[in-house]
């Protein structure tokens, strides 16, 4: 052991003849151990947040979209995608119609987007209709049949029915049967949980949904709508998804704006994030000219740079206690280099180099921070592992979509907070370390 740290760690344990030095000592180690372990703390609540909010947010959509530069929609878009989905890191693919339209029940009605997919495929690249709270995305799929919900079979209602009035009032217009075999011939659509309550529509309503891509009539443009049946609704806990989404199947999206069997984007996923730059300019390479991709980062940038600077304005705010228990390390010392003063007379006397004296005082303050932050790392990453596994604080889950507070404590964030708070303890010992490496012998010891 050198002799700085020799004589720093025997200061730090020896008696004081002034019990107030020792006080403020085990304040500034308390001080830097709350300080660190609020860091922690916090650090893990902002990344668990952040987690929460990125897993939620991408995956509920595509991670990757393809489409075409002039906007005119993709051609052949199956032997396409099959050859896009072989290319390196990509894990699934999905084809995808959006387009802007007027939903209206009864006397609301609501801008939306309007995406036209083929379930099969979505689920595997988002999981928005696994998010179906109310009724089921099931009619959703292209083989299913209208009435795919009744539990009378064909059998069963022929026995039931018979040639005479009952059969003619059946196939009235005015009939209840006959509206209800209407309402379930017409194309299923899913709606957002936000939507659904702002035209309050339940499982069941109908709803126009109106396309501004009319047709060219002798009367001028004519907008094109057609009757969906609401089959059900998906709560993602996202505003815009909630409030502004509907989904309907690909082959009736393809009716409603007339595209024939075009499609206008092609939704990919893949297997790392990180590389979802390089993967969108080799997505778009190997489709050819004329296409261009995009990916969910690049989108949502505004919000993650967002998720960033609330994270640095957490540490500087949340380091101001590092800080103060920098100041408490600083009054310390002061005090211990004036009880010390005949000690330090003594060393120097004795050949004891100025040098080694500022650097022993360095060393003592430097222990005080670094015991504090072993304690304050051991205490922060304790709080955050029992916050996360057991789920101490709670939310409303109306409020925040989620019902607990996240903790997601990293390794990383402790390498740097105790890096800040023992960077910060140093700095507090330069001063009181220059004075004492100032004090003359002869001056301390001239009236002793």
């Amino acid at each position: 052991m050198r002799f700085e740290l020799f004589i720093a760690t025997r200061y730090l344990r020896a008696k004081r003849r002034q019990a107030f030095i020792g006080i403020i000592t085990g304040i500034s180690v308390a001080g830097v151990a709350a300080g660190v372990a609020s860091l922690v703390v916090a650090m893990a609540v902002t990344n668990g947040f952040r987690q929460d909010l990125q897993q939620r947010l991408l995956g509920s959509t595509s991670h990757i979209s393809l489409q075409r530069v002039a906007d005119d929609g993709i051609k052949d878009w199956p032997p396409l995608m099959e050859r896009l989905s072989k290319q390196p890191h990509v894990l699934a693919a999905a084809p995808a119609i959006f387009e802007q339209v007027l939903i209206s029940h009864g006397p609301r009605a609501r801008g939306a987007v309007l995406k036209g997919m083929i379930p099969k495929y979505e689920r595997k690249v988002g999981d928005l209709l696994n998010s179906v709270t109310v009724g089921s995305a099931a009619p959703l799929e292209e083989n299913t049949p209208p009435n795919a919900g009744s539990t009378e079979s064909p059998a069963s209602a022929a026995v039931s029915g018979n040639v005479g009035k009952g059969a003619r009032d059946a196939q009235s217009p005015d009939s209840l049967e006959g509206v209800q075999q209407r309402i379930a011939a017409m194309p299923p659509i899913v709606l957002g949980k936000d939507m659904a309550d702002n035209l309050g529509a339940t499982v069941g309503s109908t709803v126009m949904v109106v396309s501004p891509q009319g047709e060219l009539t002798p009367f001028g443009m004519v907008p094109k709508y057609n009757r969906f049946h609401v089959v059900g609704i998906f709560n993602s806990g996202f505003f815009d998804y909630d409030s502004g989404w509907a989904f309907v199947r690909l082959s009736d999206a393809q009716k409603l704006f007339g595209l024939g069997d075009l499609i206008s984007v092609l939704e990919f996923k893949v297997d790392d994030l990180d590389k979802a730059d390089a993967l969108t300019t080799e997505i778009e390479d190997a489709a050819g000219k004329g296409f261009m991709a995009t990916n969910a980062l690049r989108q949502n940038s505004a919000l993650f740079k967002a998720l960033k600077t609330e994270r640095l304005a957490t540490f500087i705010i949340i380091g101001l206690i590092v800080f103060v228990a920098a100041l408490n390390i600083l009054i310390s010392l002061i005090m211990m280099v004036m009880e010390k003063t005949k000690d330090i007379a003594v060393l120097m006397s004795m050949g004891t180099r100025r040098a080694q004296v500022r650097n022993l005082f360095i060393a003592q303050g430097v222990l005080i921070g670094a015991i504090g932050t072993a304690i304050g790392l051991v205490v922060g990453y304790a709080i955050s592992y029992l916050g996360g596994h057991y789920h101490v604080l709670t939310l409303s889950p109306e409020v925040y979509s989620i019902d607990y507070v996240p903790f997601a404590p990293r390794p990383l964030d402790g390498l740097w907070v105790a890096l800040f708070a023992v960077l910060v303890s140093f700095v507090a010992t330069l001063y009181p370390s220059w004075s004492a490496a100032r004090i003359l012998p002869a001056e301390a010891l001239r009236y002793e």
